[in-house]
């Protein structure tokens, strides 16, 4: 199975360097020497990864072959892609991969059917389900804790607790309103 575990970025330096958008939990296990990623465009790839190193907060990474800033841009909006194992799951077990989410069923606590996962959304301050509901409607979920409140993936399914209005819109609240004066 493939995954996509980061987006290049813009070059850094004239060494060839370049700024990573990292898209996995495990950067130390899929983005280290050595690695040989595949890419998105494919003609662009394979390439591996020769050093990698963090510089004010963001992963710089410099390739096999890629000696220059030029060069360096060429790759600029490249996904990396590993191959990963499908039987294999992260370290932590409140941790999962998208393959694994894909498809889950989405019930409410008391087994009431939402939906099912039919995509899987990464934004910077958290993911969220696309979920399709029975209608044909889609609903988003954040992927958060206080939202969604177990996975189980022997049973396939996906346990949520929404908010008023997140589900239904008619069940809406305000969460607050200024006084007129």
């Amino acid at each position: 199975m493939q995954l996509v575990v980061a987006r290049i970025g813009r070059a850094h330096g004239i060494k060839g360097e370049v700024t990573v958008e990292v898209r996995t939990d495990e950067p130390e296990l899929r983005l280290g020497p050595g690695a040989v990623l595949t890419t998105d465009p494919a003609a662009t790839g394979p390439l591996t990864i020769e050093t990698g190193r963090v510089h004010s907060g963001r992963l710089l990474l410099r390739f096999a072959g890629v000696a220059d800033r030029t060069a360096a841009e060429a790759l600029r909006n490249t996904l990396l892609i590993a191959d990963v194992d499908p039987e294999q799951t992260p370290e932590d077990p409140e941790e999962f991969y998208d393959h694994q989410l894909m498809d889950l069923d989405v019930v409410l606590a008391d087994g009431t059917e939402v939906g099912r996962i039919t995509e899987i959304t990464h934004l910077p301050s958290q993911d969220l389900f696309i979920v399709e509901r029975p209608d044909g409607s889609e609903v988003m979920i954040p992927f958060v804790e206080e939202i969604v409140t177990s996975i189980d993936l022997d049973e396939q399914r996906a346990v949520i607790d929404p908010p008023p209005g997140l589900i239904d819109e008619g069940q809406a609240e305000v969460a607050g309103a200024r006084d007129d004066d």
